[in-house]
């Protein structure tokens, strides 16, 4: 294809993308409100850990049995309507535009690359939902400790704006985090990170680990911070061990393996395509004769 085929290419797959996001934000938005095909409305869904918070830590206003988020500004439930509405378009519509930038990235590959390609979206995706599935779980105990670390002199009044902002910051925190053990396969396998310095730099990289959880958690709150570090060194540990054993078959692959830097490969005994080469013996040498004259060259006179 010529650039400006590419071009075009690359405009109609933004076009099939975008269309899918639209579409998903609109079912998003309804579902948002409305249960669809017997499921619990997505805001239910989303509400669910901070209704699971006892009443008296909670605000009420009116019947104690309902559990509302509050809101201070006008426009501020249609402005958390249309931000819910369109991270979940984004996540609907991702099998059509994840499936357009495959296509668009395709052609482009051998097929080795596009099967390492394949492995690597799989599971990246899957590592992604494991990540977002934990925070979900962790953000009652967050929710917990963070509405109730006062001793019940004040109750905290909280804004839809501000709890949709704490869980989906912390979905896709814990989301991206959760790619570490694919990065460092990644990484390990194109040789930039063997497993010696995995194993020597060991110490250091949990202390980092666990400095990322603190700083990068929205809540501040130890139960997500603890949960996000101890469940990252679980995924560090798995990947160490991955590569570990890439490097280990890479080692033994090798053709040098076993030797040190100043110790010299042995020679192969086979002769490749020709056969094996047999060792010379003194038997096999032949006597050595003298080496005879040479005809005198002619000169260009006698050519001439």
């Amino acid at each position: 294809m010529t650039l400006l085929e590419h071009i075009h290419e690359l405009r109609r797959r933004l076009m099939i993308g975008v269309i899918a996001i639209i579409l998903g934000t609109i079912i998003g938005v309804l579902w948002y409100q409305f249960r669809l095909l017997g499921l619990p409305s997505l805001g239910q869904l989303l509400t669910e850990p901070y209704c699971a918070l006892p009443p008296g830590a909670r605000l009420t206003l009116g019947d104690p049995a309902k559990c509302q988020l509050v809101a201070f500004a006008p426009f501020e439930q249609l402005t958390l309507l249309i931000k819910v509405g369109v991270a979940a378009g984004v996540v609907l519509s991702s099998p059509v535009w994840l499936g357009q930038l495959w296509g668009f990235i395709t052609p482009g590959l051998h097929a080795h690359e596009r099967k390492f390609a394949r492995v690597f979206i799989g599971v990246g995706s899957l590592l992604f939902l494991a990540g977002a599935v934990l925070a979900y779980l962790v953000l009652t105990q967050a929710l917990y400790f963070l509405v109730t670390v006062g001793g019940g002199i004040q109750i905290t009044a909280l804004r839809g704006n501000d709890y949709f902002s704490l869980l989906i910051s912390l979905l896709v925190i814990f989301g991206v985090s959760f790619e570490l053990p694919l990065l460092m396969i990644m990484l390990n396998r194109v040789g930039i990170f063997p497993y010696a310095k995995i194993k020597a730099w060991r110490r250091g990289l949990i202390f980092g680990i666990f400095v990322f959880a603190a700083v990068a958690t929205p809540g501040q709150d130890p139960f997500s911070m603890l949960a996000l570090g101890l469940s990252l060194t679980v995924l560090f540990e798995l990947a160490a061990q991955v590569c570990r054993i890439h490097d280990k078959r890479v080692e033994r692959a090798s053709p040098w393996a076993g030797l040190s830097d100043d110790e010299a490969s042995p020679l192969p005994v086979g002769g490749g395509d020709a056969g094996p080469v047999a060792p010379v013996t003194a038997s096999a040498l032949e006597p050595t004769r003298p080496v005879e004259e040479p005809a005198a060259r002619r000169t260009y006179d006698d050519v001439t």
